[in-house]
């Protein structure tokens, strides 16, 4: 049983790595990397309302947990965050 287990950390660590170093270089932020001040700041960096855009930004990424890549656009990235409407049914996340 002890052996079993070991093989299987093991196993789920090699995944691990292996997906870290093959994953494709503009995927989404997770939310702990947002925190850490990237995703939301860097999306509305070029926004003509910065501070409304962080706020929508910021609703949306603490209910998705990621944000697209770039300024704009790549949404199928995080499908949550491009999926999102307010009321009048816009699109809430910048």
């Amino acid at each position: 049983m002890a052996k079993l287990r070991l093989l299987f950390s093991l196993s789920l660590v090699l995944f691990l790595l292996l997906v870290e170093t093959t994953a494709p270089h503009g995927q989404a932020q997770a939310i702990g990397e947002y925190i850490a001040g990237g995703g939301c700041s860097y999306r509305c960096s070029k926004s003509g309302r910065p501070k409304m855009c962080l706020r929508a930004c910021n609703t949306c990424c603490q209910r998705c947990g990621c944000v697209p890549p770039g300024t704009s656009g790549n949404e199928n990235v995080c499908p949550c965050y491009a999926n999102m409407i307010t009321k009048n049914g816009k699109h809430k996340c910048p």
